[in-house]
């Protein structure tokens, strides 16, 4: 049998409320020359029966159950069993529109030099109600400079040359829950990165996604990978080759002050519970607000990111009908910054000269 030209590399745990759909968005591809490689992470609901059911009814699905070994334990054997040139990602709860790996593979047969290329999104909510669309660099310049603030690729969007993935040690442990913003760092130092303008996938934000911790470790995490790029930009060998896990202690160690890790922590939370709040997810916001409140990192972040995390607490406050949370929430807000006192009176000059 001849090798696919991509093969398309998804880990799976207790993914059932939205598998079937994002499973049926690659089937339905226009473009036909793709395996399917699916890595069953130890689910405990129907995942495993779902994703077995399209296999039998579609060759190019490959499904393999395991006992769970987190996320990139699974890309990572899903990466060594791919046979295509190109490896495109994909996750269990969102949607690729139709013609994203034909879209893809035009851009990169005439593009080379590009390792690795992602897309823009249309952030959807559960019900699958479209939230907007994101705005991302799409040149190789604009996207690295980009990445030594922010991850300008959207994972489940990417289509990757192989080896060049392979020949990366692709994807990293101990980075938890930032294992692809460190790839692309790493790539960046030897390929061009791309962004389509054309959105090629819907992803999903949705209540279940919420943890306070993991949230909390994914920053670390982005904060190790690029103090490692860092190292290495400055001809020095990675400091995560030598670590076991990255823990506050280890980020002080790699120049990243305690006050730099509590305000990249608390302006995770601020995203997330923005995030959550458009997705129609309020009490999931809320209850994230309040999770928030008891850390230390909410404590230690700047005054900005506090008075709008308030800000914006208040708002949902006033929405689910508590005004004296509301209040509360709006006074603390002030008093922590009082410039945000004008933003009522900007909103509404806009209005009346819009």
């Amino acid at each position: 049998m001849s090798a696919p030209l991509i093969s398309v590399v998804m880990s799976v745990y207790n993914g059932d409320p939205f598998l079937a759909e994002a499973v049926e968005s690659i089937l339905n591809q226009s473009f036909r020359n793709f395996e399917f490689i699916v890595i069953d992470d130890g689910s405990t609901d129907r995942s495993a029966s779902i994703i077995s059911e399209y296999q039998r009814s579609d060759p190019r699905m490959q499904v393999h159950h395991q006992e769970n070994r987190g996320l990139v334990e699974s890309l990572n054997r899903g990466c060594r069993l791919a046979r295509g040139t190109y490896i495109a990602r994909m996750d269990a709860d969102d949607v690729a529109v139709s013609d994203r790996f034909m879209r893809q593979m035009e851009f990169m047969e005439q593009h080379p030099e590009v390792g690795v290329l992602g897309g823009a999104v249309e952030f959807i909510n559960s019900d699958g109600r479209s939230l907007g669309t994101s705005v991302l660099p799409t040149e190789d310049r604009e996207i690295k400079a980009a990445l030594r603030h922010n991850c300008v690729i959207v994972h489940p969007t990417v289509l990757m040359r192989r080896e060049a993935v392979l020949s990366l040690g692709a994807y990293r442990k101990i980075v938890v829950d930032a294992e692809d913003y460190d790839l692309w760092l790493r790539v960046a130092e030897r390929f061009q990165l791309a962004n389509l303008k054309r959105v090629v996938l819907k992803r999903r934000y949705h209540c279940s996604q919420v943890s306070v911790m993991k949230r909390k470790q994914q920053v670390l995490s982005v904060l190790a990978a690029h103090a490692a790029a860092a190292t290495r930009r400055a001809g020095k060998p990675d400091p995560l080759q030598s670590l076991e896990e990255i823990t506050p202690l280890t980020l002080t160690a790699l120049g990243v002050s305690e006050s730099q890790q509590h305000a990249a922590v608390a302006r995770e939370y601020l995203g997330r519970i923005q995030n959550l709040a458009s997705a129609g997810e309020e009490p999931a916001a809320l209850e994230l607000f309040s999770e928030v409140m008891r850390t230390s990192d909410y404590k230690a972040a700047e005054n900005w990111v506090i008075a709008d995390l308030q800000l914006f607490a208040a708002r949902l406050y006033w929405r689910d009908a508590r005004l004296a949370s509301s209040l509360l929430a709006a006074s603390r807000a002030i008093l922590r910054r009082p410039v945000v006192l004008g933003r009522p009176i900007k909103q509404l000059y806009e209005r009346l000269v819009s």
